[in-house]
């Protein structure tokens, strides 16, 4: 019976990380936080995963606001 390595039996490698994020979805967000931060592309891929993301939901979250309500205080 052939011998199916570790790193395909679990579905990666030892290493760990994310596998399979999509490309377009890491462009998204990449493309996303440095429109509105400004931040150069080194350092937004320097960021993990779930820290790029949580950025990226604040934007959102403040963008939604803004549209909200354009008068208002940006945070209350």
């Amino acid at each position: 019976m052939p011998v199916v390595p570790a790193r395909l039996r679990g579905g990666r490698g030892a290493d760990g990380g994310i596998v399979g994020y999509p490309l377009d979805r890491l462009h998204e967000e990449v493309a996303y936080l440095a429109y509105h931060f400004h931040w150069p592309l080194d350092d937004i891929l320097a960021l993990e995963h779930a820290d790029r993301r949580r950025w990226a939901d604040e934007i959102a979250a403040i963008n939604r606001r803004l549209n909200e309500e354009p008068e208002g205080p940006l945070w209350s």
